[in-house]
């Protein structure tokens, strides 16, 4: 059976979503999500543009404005779902591991 591409997401991609939760371009991108995780994940040019021809082509975003070289993106429904999923698992994996550290497990 396939695995569905957006059943788990990296770090860059969940902050790239996260971000988008308001309309941006590419360079406010970068730097929401340097802001977003505290300087912890840097997203660099060919990461940022390859993940939004992803998400993109998923449906997860769409593209809302184009001036000159700079594109906005947005967030959909579909890409809100999965950010949303992912923040569960998310939750999920920390309380067990909570639990399994504190040797409830």
């Amino acid at each position: 059976m396939a695995r569905e591409q957006f059943q788990n997401l990296t770090e860059p991609m969940y902050y790239i979503l996260m971000s988008l939760l308001k309309e941006m371009c590419g360079v406010d991108i970068m730097e929401a999500v340097a802001n977003i995780s505290k300087g912890r994940i840097k997203v660099g040019p060919g990461t940022l543009y390859a993940l939004l021809a992803k998400f993109e082509k998923e449906d997860m975003i769409r593209e809302t404005k184009v001036e000159g070289r700079r594109r906005s993106y947005i967030i959909t429904d579909k890409g809100k779902r999965t950010l949303q999923d992912e923040y569960g698992r998310l939750i999920i994996m920390v309380n067990d591991g909570r639990l399994f550290m504190e040797g409830k497990l």
